[in-house]
């Protein structure tokens, strides 16, 4: 099955087969990536803008990256210093970039639904770089590609996701994926922080770590989104630690050969102490990093061959 979405906003519309397509498609420009050239011109004369109306180092820079990478003439605004300070709408900012002729646009931004309100007034295709609590689609389908390259699949396996679920568009966006390719999914973390309604998703929900890594073959810590919260949802960092930070003797819990997954930024001694960050054993932190560029450079191939069939086909048609 080919990749058909005209935008990637989500990992909620995808078909499982496209989610292999694009892996696949990811896989080798993993292999592109170590090459001393590591250059293709996929998206050459194509020009790719990247609006972060939330700061970022990640997703930005490799957003930026595999842009270049691929051949695409890059510009980052600065949306700290845009005429959305200055009062004017969305829409306006979309239309006011629609005249510009993008053909990709790369939008982060605060509040849930945005980016699809963008990609509705644009002619090109858009890329969700988080939106608000909703989604992050491109997060999910990096720890994906780490996932089945650690594993040799990435499906029917044991996953937990451990942490503040509640405040994450990344939980939501893997919860989805590893739905979708017969997983089993754990929630595990401070009632809190683990909403019951989560068990819509199909999965089971711990607020015992040992119990919630019991024989799991991946264990995916997420950071505390403490600028999201605006209560007391846990008593303090010490005691988060204390009862679900991911140290040797919760990690015990799991498969011997289990990965320890984080998507950064990471507080070392709060999610997860720094031992595990860095045993070169089980921890592919530094590998999501490497495979964010390659499925964002999927990504904006798969999306940019069918912007041009669809240009194709309309040329000449009026409108």
């Amino acid at each position: 099955m080919a990749f058909r979405q005209k935008h990637l906003l989500g990992i909620e519309p995808l078909h499982p087969d496209e989610i292999t397509a694009l892996l696949d498609v990811a896989d080798r420009y993993v292999d592109l990536s170590r090459q001393p050239n590591k250059h293709s011109d996929a998206l050459k004369g194509l020009t790719q803008i990247n609006m972060f109306f939330e700061n970022s180092t990640r997703t930005q820079s490799s957003f930026e990256l595999a842009g270049k990478r691929l051949g695409a003439d890059v510009m980052n605004m600065a949306m700290q210093a845009s005429s959305i300070k200055k009062g004017e709408t969305l829409i306006d900012t979309a239309l006011t970039l629609n005249a510009m002729h993008p053909d990709l646009l790369v939008v982060r931004h605060p509040h849930s639904g945005a980016v699809d309100l963008l990609a509705q007034k644009v002619n090109c295709a858009v890329l969700n770089a988080g939106d608000g609590r909703h989604e992050h689609p491109t997060q999910a389908l990096l720890d994906a590609l780490t996932i089945r390259r650690a594993k040799g699949r990435l499906h029917r396996l044991n996953i937990a996701i451990c942490g503040d679920i509640a405040h994450s568009r990344v939980a939501r966006s893997n919860l989805m994926l590893l739905g979708k390719m017969e997983n089993r999914v754990r929630l595990v973390g401070p009632p809190t922080l683990v909403p019951q309604q989560f068990r819509e998703f199909g999965c089971e929900i711990y607020d015992d770590m040992a119990e919630g890594l019991k024989d799991v073959d991946v264990v995916m810590m997420l950071r505390l989104q403490k600028e999201r919260m605006d209560g007391g949802f846990i008593p303090s960092e010490r005691e988060y630690f204390y009862r679900y930070g991911l140290d040797a003797d919760k990690l015990a819990h799991a498969k011997p050969d289990a990965i320890v997954m984080h998507p950064g930024p990471m507080n070392r001694g709060v999610e997860i102490d720094g031992t595990i960050a860095d045993d070169i054993n089980r921890s592919v932190i530094q590998e999501q990093v490497e495979m964010g560029v390659a499925v964002r450079m999927a990504a904006m191939d798969l999306l940019a061959r069918n912007l041009r069939t669809d240009r194709e086909a309309n040329k000449g048609v009026m409108v």
